[in-house]
């Protein structure tokens, strides 16, 4: 009864009494086969990727916060970091829950110039830049934004910007003013044929608007205000 116990205990030996080779053992063991060198340089810049869009959303939100969160210690501080930021791309403003409409009706006038190679300056005729954004709105059922607000916005953040001297005495003034030269030189481009230029200048006439109600006969004339800006050098357009 025993040596049947025993029996059972003991391990079943191989037959031929040779041992179980160690580097068999060895090699049947399973080896983590690593990603190809394509695929970890894909991932390591997809992460990269994603972090940089964390970080500029967190960016994003926290320099538009301080625009137009009531001015503070910390939005005084780093005002200009905030201002590059955020104009002119991402400007932000409470017109749309409080409307303040134009009382004035605005006329945005450019001619161009430009110089002969005997240095003769030749200047072209008036050229009227809201006509045309008013005859692309009229009879329009959906008017684009840009027709309707491009022209006028850019004025209006010059004024802001410069009020009543043209000379640019901040960065975002700089900025404004390039801005309302390129759209006026890139107007004349495209809607009038007038030939090469190297300058522009605008004139700008404002009409108040009267007051509703009164009948036309008994309204007083409005003076005209006219505002002359200076020539301004842009880059060369036509041949």
């Amino acid at each position: 009864m025993s040596s049947g116990i025993a029996s059972a205990a003991v391990k079943e030996l191989p037959t031929d009494g040779s041992e179980p080779d160690p580097k068999e053992q060895h090699d049947e063991t399973v080896v983590p086969c690593r990603p190809p060198r394509r695929t970890r340089v894909l991932a390591a810049v997809l992460r990269t990727f994603v972090v940089l869009c964390l970080v500029t959303t967190v960016t994003h939100v926290v320099l538009l916060f301080l625009h137009v969160a009531p001015p503070n210690a910390v939005s005084k501080r780093f005002s200009p970091q905030i201002n590059a930021w955020i104009y002119p791309l991402f400007e932000q403003n409470w017109r749309l829950f409080a409307p303040d409409p134009d009382s004035v009706n605005r006329q945005i006038l450019v001619r161009t110039a430009h110089t002969t190679p005997g240095g003769t300056a030749q200047v072209s005729p008036w050229f009227d830049l809201t006509a045309v954004d008013n005859s692309a709105v009229e009879h329009n059922v959906f008017p684009s934004h840009t027709t309707q607000n491009l022209l006028r916005r850019s004025w209006t953040s010059y004024v802001e910007t410069h009020g009543g001297d043209d000379s640019a005495n901040s960065d975002r003034a700089v900025m404004m003013q390039e801005y309302l030269r390129n759209i006026a030189a890139d107007r004349v481009a495209t809607h009038r044929r007038a030939g090469a230029f190297e300058y522009v200048q605008l004139r700008v006439l404002t009409l108040p608007v009267a007051a509703q109600g009164a009948p036309a006969g008994n309204r007083s004339p409005k003076a005209v205000e006219e505002r002359l800006l200076p020539w301004w050098k842009v880059t060369s357009h036509g041949k």
